[in-house]
């Protein structure tokens, strides 16, 4: 029986793809990317497209909110997929985009963050994968349309729940069909760029930006740090930025979402800005606070004050792309976009300001001490 995304959080140390071994920047590697080398594979904001060319002209764009947990707040059944609104309830759906658009958003994400074949499989519509992709992807274009500011379409691709070979039965090549069926109907539906999403493991990330970039939209990537600053999969935001700057098809921009909360975020966040070249575009997207469980509703623990100090520090870090993950709502989208106007970033922050401003940071065992991002060398 295939092992789903549930059932893995004991995995923490290990990945189907050759470990990176170091848990700082390579010395050399971060000297050769400011001095102009090329990075890896990653695409420059000198190349035209509709997301870099947005950036060309501003310091920072704004990310959207949460998704399914607005959802769940609109209505949605306990359990059932939020992406099926997209063929049952639209009118929800474009309601929650302009919403955020609303409050501020230059980029909205589609609501297909469980749209491969294997997610719908678990609600037996994975026969409706192109379906839901492609009117997800045009019911957030007609909302960008009312926004009366320019908006990028992005579309949204999430893990697809199943553990890869050697350590589940998920082939590369499957993985592979399972994505590109999923970023094909978004590209039909007219996405500006392909976000991939929430992903804990290397092999299955390159599984997913190869898929994407075969459409030939632009792909940006997010990966997820929730166990001891860690992902599921054992790896840290260092291995993380060497995989996507240096393994993979082009990206356009890289980051982290979601995770163990703001603090852990920014502290991810931090980390990645080490190790990029200065003109990358990194993202953050984190959830607004921790999850609680209250009067059986899940409830997230951040409120204004968190959001507005986390938006900060995310640009303080060097973040271009800010938004929220779990537990945004538009109200606290708004917060986020209020606190980043007219604001000129500081220097990027150590732990000590981090986890004042924000609380403890989760750390590694193994963790080394490591010096103020934006100085090191």
């Amino acid at each position: 029986m295939t092992q789903k995304y549930r059932s893995i959080h004991n995995l923490t140390h290990f990945d189907g793809m050759e470990s990176l071994t170091s848990a700082e920047c390579p010395q050399n590697h971060n000297k050769n990317l400011m001095k102009g080398a090329p990075s890896g594979l990653l695409l420059k904001t000198n190349m035209s497209n509709p997301l870099t060319d947005l950036l060309n002209e501003r310091d920072y764009l704004l990310a959207d909110g949460a998704t399914g947990t607005n959802m769940m707040a609109m209505g949605l059944p306990a359990g059932q997929a939020a992406d099926l609104w997209n063929l049952h309830s639209p009118e929800k759906v474009t309601d929650l985009h302009k919403a955020f658009l609303k409050a501020g958003a230059d980029i909205i994400l589609t609501n297909t963050f469980s749209s491969n074949q294997f997610r719908l499989s678990l609600d037996h519509a994975e026969h409706l994968t192109t379906d839901i992709n492609a009117a997800a992807a045009r019911l957030a274009r007609s909302a960008s349309q009312s926004a009366g500011h320019p908006v990028i379409v992005a579309g949204s691709m999430g893990p697809t729940g199943e553990l890869m070979e050697p350590h589940g039965t998920l082939s590369h090549d499957s993985a592979v069909k399972a994505f590109t069926e999923q970023a094909n109907a978004l590209a039909e539906g007219g996405v500006d760029v392909l976000w991939i999403e929430t992903i804990f493991a290397f092999d299955e990330l390159l599984a997913a930006v190869t898929a994407a970039a075969s459409t030939g939209l632009p792909v940006a990537s997010t990966m997820t740090f929730d166990t001891a600053g860690r992902t599921m999969m054992g790896k840290t935001p260092e291995q993380a930025s060497e995989f996507m700057r240096s393994s993979l098809p082009p990206l356009i921009a890289y980051g982290a979402n979601c995770g163990a909360g703001p603090s852990t975020l920014v502290d991810t966040i931090s980390r990645f800005s080490r190790c990029a070249a200065e003109d990358d575009i990194i993202i953050a997207k984190g959830n607004c606070g921790i999850p609680q469980s209250i009067d059986g509703k899940i409830v997230y623990s951040g409120d204004d004050e968190t959001m507005w100090r986390y938006a900060r520090l995310a640009r303080d870090c060097g973040a271009r792309i800010i938004g929220g993950c779990c537990g945004t709502t538009p109200a606290r989208l708004k917060t986020i976009a209020t606190a980043l106007h007219g604001y000129t970033p500081g220097e990027s922050p150590d732990i000590k300001t981090i986890e004042a401003s924000l609380g403890p940071i989760q750390k590694s065992k193994k963790r080394s001490k490591r010096p103020n991002a934006r100085t090191s060398t």
